[in-house]
Parts: C-alpha cells; structure tokens; sequence
C-alpha cells in the first residue's frame, strides 16, 4: 500500500499527515539504506498514531525501538533499526543527547519557563523531549542536533540565569510520579462510568465531555461515553488529568464491579 493510501486508512488530519508521512520515511530509509534512522520526538498521542501507522504498513515492531532518554519518559522518538542492527545495540545509535541547566533554587523555574526560553531560541518542540525540573536544576533529553547550540548559546530562562552542561542518560534526575489510588464500584466499564470516578465529575458531565471529543484512551481520542475499558486503558482529558485503570475486580451483589484507578496528581 503506498503512503497516501496508508494515511487516507488511518484518517489522519492535514497536521498528523505531515508528521506520520516523515514516520514512513524513516522507516524507508533504514530500509532502503541499510542505516539506523530516528524520528524528532513524539508526544504520547503521536507515538500512538506513528504506531497505528507503522501496523498498517506492515512493518514489525522488531525494526524499530522506541527511546526517551530514560524509562518511562513521555516524549520519545522512533530508531528504525537496519537489518544488520539488533534492536538490543540501538541505544548505541541513539540520536538523544542529556543537558542539565542549573540556576539558583530561590528563582523556582517551571517547565513552561524553560520550554517558553527554547522556543524563544528557535529550538521547535520536535526537538527537545522531556524536561525534567526540580529544585536548582532542570534535566534535558534533547537531539544531538540541538545539543551544541544550546551549551555553547542557552544561558537563561524567565529571569533567572543558567549554567547548562551535558549529562549523561544514567544520571539524569528524574522526579517521581506522584498519583492516588482510588477504589470504586461501577455500574459498567463503559469509558462515562470510569471516567465519572476518575475525573470526579457526574456521570453526565463525564459522558459531555467525551462526547465533546476531548478525552483520549490511551492517546487515541474516543467521543464513544459507551466504549468498554480494559485493564491498563489510560484515560487523559485537557484540564481533568490523566489516570489508568489498574485493576478490574469482582462484582459486588448489587451487580456494580469494583475497579481500582490510579490517578497521577
């Protein structure tokens, strides 16, 4: 199947396109070139789509890992690895380079100051990954491309100035994941009833809202309140938060189903 008809299957929007068709690319050029080939980085919903792409083109997921800097990180990018390379060896050709920015612990700095004082650089997003700020300093994953032009000219953001150096992956600091763990019974697992426990909203407020096209499953957007939600089914909405449905139980004698969500605060 060529690449317009790939994404005309998906239904991918004008924007999506534009990204998904340089997915393909890269998967073509290891391919065709026999050479490791790395995508910018991705948000969750676009590593969602890149991989429903990447199964309707028929490509094994074996040919390419998946890289953020580190465990667990949000951001990451697509290595399609060439036939001689062994998905095991990728980290060696990883285009991902750590930078850490200091600055004085009283200036408390946010993330969006420094994504704010990089864009202000000209640095787009696609080339930075997950920033990672804590008090007096702030971890960076970002492209080799980037990485010498921001030692040798990023030295502030909002008003505080910054001492930037490069980091290794393996000591990079990296902030734990606050969350809740909520138990409830539900009526169903239709996705209005979880979310209704998961965003503390009535149920139907919870159900507008997904009907408005606002939530997402595990990045994928669902305007469907009667969806049915599976253990491990990641549950995001803009302004609500993010949570995950950890545990499906048994069902109480009133007929209501137990659940156990974890919520990230």
């Amino acid at each position: 199947m060529d690449k317009t008809k790939l994404l005309d299957k998906l239904g991918a929007d004008k924007e999506d396109r534009l990204l998904l068709a340089k997915v393909l690319d890269r998967a073509d050029q290891a391919q065709n070139r026999n050479i490791p080939a790395s995508t910018d980085f991705l948000s969750p919903q676009q590593q969602a789509l890149a991989g429903d792409l990447l199964r309707l083109a028929g490509i094994p997921e074996d040919r390419y890992v998946r890289l953020g800097g580190y465990q667990g990180a949000e951001r990451a990018l697509l290595l399609f690895l060439p036939d001689w390379m062994d998905p095991t060896d990728a980290e060696d050709q990883s285009p991902i380079r750590c930078l850490r920015a200091t600055f004085r612990e009283a200036e408390k700095l946010t993330h969006r100051d420094f994504l704010g004082s990089l864009m202000g650089l000209g640095i787009v997003r696609e080339k930075v990954g997950d920033i990672l700020v804590g008090p007096g300093s702030a971890d960076l994953v970002v492209l080799d491309t980037v990485e010498d032009f921001l030692l040798g000219s990023w030295d502030s953001a909002g008003r505080a100035h910054l001492t930037v150096t490069a980091l290794e992956p393996a000591h990079l600091h990296i902030p734990e994941v606050k969350c809740q763990e909520v138990r409830d019974t539900v009526s169903s697992l239709r996705l209005d009833a979880i979310a209704s426990t998961g965003f503390r909203l009535a149920r139907g407020k919870a159900a507008a809202l997904i009907e408005s096209g606002k939530v997402q499953v595990n990045w994928r957007e669902c305007a469907k309140p009667d969806r049915l939600l599976a253990e491990g089914d990641t549950v995001s909405a803009r302004g609500f938060g993010k949570f995950e449905l950890t545990e499906v139980g048994g069902v109480t004698k009133k007929g209501r189903t137990s659940v156990l969500l974890k919520r990230y605060v």
